[in-house]
């Protein structure tokens, strides 16, 4: 571990140096992000997820300056050009563009219009030229004529050409110009000529100018997207002459014969050099923040997502709804595994639809059916419609489930691993049957970018991507924690420690050795040593096993600990589990050791108050509108219930049951300003909105959310919307008054323009 990036990390992050040099050191020795924050607060000052992984990235990134300094400064030795003062410079900076910028002179190159000329013999008048002292410099010119050189004009020119590779190449002028850059430069697109019908969708785009420094991130995207497509042509450029201006201040001091070539040859540098490079470098720069903000937005989408509120171990019927093809239904137990597939047909006006209904009843009462999950494609909301009719003799509740990404799963090699005899249909209701069940366990089957809650996800760096999501899925994992005896190898696999191999060899042992009785078992795991024990096991739970703190996440190096507390109280560890007074009596500082510090004991006493307690909400049962399923039904003015689909950084889109998710413009999701959609709504949020303006044409529905307090009901245009959960009803929201419709309509358009 270098003391160099301990001393960086502390102050970039605005923590202590112990903080940071121990949170580097268990990261060193292979400890995870997960297993840090819940298991070694007394060693990070409880530092959590987010800050443990920024020392994580930050430490690799000093790492690449690093490495990059040690190969220029190895190069530029080896050339013979390395100063003393050179050197204690690239060793002092730790910004890759300082260390480029000063590595550009020595840098090897293609030959360029300057070497040509050095190869001419023209190096002295460009030094004589650069002096800028009184004389005439056309005379000097002529000198240089000869086989190689044809007259005075052209020896100029190539004086000028090594001039301007100079002034490119001096890193003080780079460094003002790229803050120029950053902070007065604007990012412009213009329609390229004729393309006007073909990019539709970027008019917004066709002329089109923002401060390169405020604009937000998707339109970033979005313009360099239709650049992609041929669609625009894009400039990011300061005022020119202010930038000239800059590289006069510094290199011409005069206003003699040898000025005007310094004039000529800063003009030359700036349009061909130097523009050219800081505009590919801000582009770069403005990519990689715009990425950044964009992978953030889908992160955190993908986190509320896999954290959805779970039905829970029930035993589940899917349906995979369709018109003409029939819908695609199976029974799954509790546990997620298949007993029955068919097609049904309940939407066909005949005697099909009374089979539908037969097989669903049979169903319900054969495999003692608590729920209903149907997919929110093509024909879901009319197949919802069909099965809440049906009297089953008790309760059934019926979800109407996202089903994006369940084709994907369901042509995976996962799937078909899963399920080698079936089609894709019927792996595809599987999936949305189990979504139900515990969403969770069934996403990380997915891809998360086909799962479709991110912001242009197919256009940031994909490695950049994949890293994020990855650390979203490994966190959201180990903060619910994973039966050890239930869970799939792909969900084990995320587990803290673990990783395929294990996970695989997990549930080899399962198969062969029967149901795991305690943790230590875990040990008889093949190739699962010490270490991966010390990450995993913790995350791990066994319900009814030997110890009761095996159902817990309370860590196995705990358990003494916990025994002494319960022997203190007289009582045995499943009594201080169930027993809140017995608790309450215990005095935290008679059990702080060298090992073990408050933290950690409040951390064992919080979990011992709820031992293997799901930290998902619970799920809600939600109903759209009655009488609205498609857009013809949905007109301006109503107020209708909705689902949270996706977040962006432009604002939210909801589900109103037509098949259409609906807009709420970033400035339409509250009553006051918020600069984060996150800010005033989450994914799978149950709203009520108000419809500000259906386009058919376009697809576009725009919708408000002002005056309609969030997770309430809501009446309005037909239909009305319940939630509840076991037993509670929602409270009604108030209707948004109609004779506002307007200014809520032009306050919306204006925004778009």
């Amino acid at each position: 571990m270098n003391p160099k990036y301990v001393a960086l990390i502390s102050a970039e992050l605005n923590i202590s140096m112990k903080q940071a040099e121990n949170t580097m050191s268990l990261l060193a020795e292979g400890s995870t992000v997960p297993f840090i924050s819940r298991y070694r607060k007394e060693q990070t000052g409880s530092l959590d997820e987010v800050q443990i992984g920024k020392i994580e990235d930050l430490g690799k990134r000093y790492q690449e300056v690093d490495d990059r300094r040690a190969f220029i400064i190895k190069t530029i030795t080896e050339q013979g050009k390395m100063t003393d003062e050179l050197l204690a410079k690239l060793e002092a900076s730790w910004v890759l563009t300082e260390l480029e910028d000063m590595y550009l002179p020595y840098k090897p190159k293609r030959k360029t219009r300057a070497m040509a000329a050095i190869e001419k013999g023209l190096e002295p008048l460009a030094d004589l030229i650069l002096a800028q002292e009184a004389g005439e410099i056309d005379e000097a010119a002529k000198t240089y004529i000869n086989e190689q050189v044809a007259s005075a004009d052209e020896a100029l020119k190539g004086a000028r050409d090594i001039i301007a590779e100079r002034i490119n190449e001096n890193a003080e002028l780079r460094d003002k110009l790229r803050k120029l850059f950053t902070h007065t430069a604007k990012f412009s697109s213009k329609v390229i000529e004729g393309k006007e019908a073909e990019g539709v969708k970027y008019k917004d785009y066709f002329d089109f100018s923002e401060e390169l420094h405020s604009i937000p991130s998707h339109r970033v995207l979005a313009i360099l997207r239709a650049e992609a497509e041929g669609i625009l042509f894009g400039n990011i450029s300061p005022d020119e002459e202010e930038a000239q201006s800059i590289i006069h201040k510094q290199f011409v001091t005069g206003n003699g014969p040898a000025s005007q070539q310094v004039e000529k040859a800063a003009a030359d540098a700036y349009k061909r050099l130097l523009r050219p490079s800081l505009e590919n470098e801000s582009r770069a720069a403005a990519k990689e923040k715009a990425d950044t903000e964009a992978i953030e937005v889908f992160a955190e989408n993908l986190r509320q997502l896999l954290l959805a509120a779970p039905l829970g171990p029930k035993a589940v019927i899917a349906v995979d709804p369709g018109y003409r093809t029939g819908c695609k239904t199976v029974a799954l137990d509790n546990q997620g595994n298949m007993l029955a597939h068919d097609v049904m047909f309940p939407l066909e006006k005949n005697y099909k639809a009374q089979d539908a209904e037969h097989l669903l009843r049979n169903w319900v009462n054969k495999y003692e059916i608590q729920a209903i999950a149907v997919g929110n494609g093509t024909a879901g909301r009319e197949t919802e419609d069909f099965i809440k009719k049906i009297d089953f003799g008790k309760k059934v509740n019926v979800f109407m489930v996202n089903e994006s990404g369940a084709s994907v799963y369901s042509a995976s090699e996962v799937a078909r691993e899963e399920f080698p005899n079936e089609d894709v249909t019927v792996r595809g209701s599987v999936s949305i049957g189990r979504r139900l069940i515990d969403p969770l366990a069934e996403l990380v089957k997915i891809d998360p970018k086909a799962i479709g809650v991110g912001q242009y996800q197919h256009d940031v760096n994909q490695s950049h991507l994949k890293q994020s999501l990855d650390r979203v899925v490994v966190s959201c994992v180990n903060n619910v924690g994973v039966n050890l005896n239930t869970a799939s190898k792909h969900l084990l696999a995320y587990v803290s420690g673990l990783g395929p191999s294990l996970a695989e060899n997990i549930v080899k042992y399962r198969r062969e050795n029967g149901a795991f009785k305690n943790r230590q078992e875990l040990k008889k795991v093949s190739r699962l040593g010490d270490k991966a024990f010390e990450q995993c096991a913790g995350f791990l739970r066994i319900e009814h096993g030997d110890n009761p703190l095996d159902n817990s996440a309370v860590h196995p190096e705990r358990y003494p600990v916990v025994e002494a507390i319960a022997a203190g109280q007289k009582c045995t560890v499943s009594e201080l589990i169930g027993r809140n007074e017995l608790r309450k009596q215990v005095n935290i500082k008679d059990y702080i050791s060298e090992e073990v510090g408050q933290l950690t004991l409040e951390d064992i006493l919080k979990e011992l108050a709820k031992p293997s307690r799901d930290p998902r909400d619970e799920i809600a049962i939600f109903e759209y509108a009655e009488g609205i399923k498609s857009m013809e039904d949905v007109h301006p003015g109503m107020t209708l219930p909705g689902v949270v689909t996706n977040i962006t950084a432009f604002g939210a889109f909801v589900d109103i049951g037509v098949k259409q998710d609906g807009l709420v413009h970033i400035s339409h999701l509250s009553n006051k300003f918020i600069s984060n959609p996150n800010e005033a709504v989450k994914l799978n949020q149950k709203v009520t909105v108000t419809v500000l303006e259906v386009d058919i044409a376009r697809k576009r529905i725009s919708l408000s959310m002002k005056d309609n307090e969030p997770n309430t009901g809501g009446s309005g245009g037909g239909g009305q919307r319940k939630e509840r959960r076991e037993g509670r009803e929602g409270k009604p929201a108030k209707e948004a008054p109609l004779n506002d419709f307007q200014a809520k309509l032009q306050a919306l358009k204006s925004k778009f323009k």
